[in-house]
């Protein structure tokens, strides 16, 4: 599967995302971009009640391109959740009292 994503693929997800992150899991590939602010509201009630569900949430709404044995098996799973969450590092903000 992973074979068939281009240069050209990945340039469009970079206009139509605003990051977009290639996970490698031994001999399989998955692509995510950055998940919304709606992603990751429903992923943090969903993970309330049981955080690898959490994961599972971000992953398929993220999901670009790649080898579904990374959404299906869990060696492959759990191996690319513990990468996730370097696809939620978000811009840093200050706060100054004025």
């Amino acid at each position: 599967m992973t074979d068939k994503v281009t240069k050209d693929q990945i340039a469009q997800w970079k206009q139509d995302f605003e990051a977009v992150f290639k996970i490698v899991v031994e001999d399989k590939t998955c692509y995510l971009h950055s998940p919304n602010r709606k992603a990751l509201s429903a992923a943090s009630v969903i993970g309330a009640q049981n955080p690898m569900a959490f994961n599972e949430y971000i992953l398929d709404k993220c999901w670009l391109a790649g080898d579904e044995e990374i959404k299906t098996k869990d060696s492959y799973f759990l191996a690319a959740s513990g990468q996730l969450a370097e696809i939620l590092n978000f811009k840093e903000a200050t706060l100054e009292k004025l």
